[in-house]
């Protein structure tokens, strides 16, 4: 894998009342990642930007929603989720800056 490539994968945490309460629950995080990156591109680019064990990666198609714009309808673009899982014992700040 292209270490270049890695670095771009990861676009943003995806903050929600959702994911404040996964990441209390199961150690978990979510991230807005690019369209065609696939779990072991993750996997790698999570390890590589924060230095932590992951031990689950899991994708989802977040597909765009159908909104009006005055009287014109128009689709906001499909993006791709994934769900990290961290091992035990490990953990990732998002307040600080790295």
């Amino acid at each position: 894998m292209n270490k270049e490539r890695i670095m771009k994968i990861l676009q943003r945490p995806h903050i929600s009342e959702k994911s404040a309460l996964i990441a209390e629950k199961g150690n978990q995080l979510i991230f807005k990642v690019i369209k065609d990156a696939n779990k072991q591109e993750i996997k790698a680019a999570i390890e590589l930007m924060f230095q932590v064990k992951v031990a689950d990666v899991r994708v989802l198609r977040q597909k765009g929603k159908v909104k009006k714009f005055g009287q014109s309808m128009g689709r906001r673009s499909d993006w791709k989720k994934a769900y990290i899982r961290l091992m035990p014992g490990q953990e990732i700040d998002m307040m600080t800056p790295a």
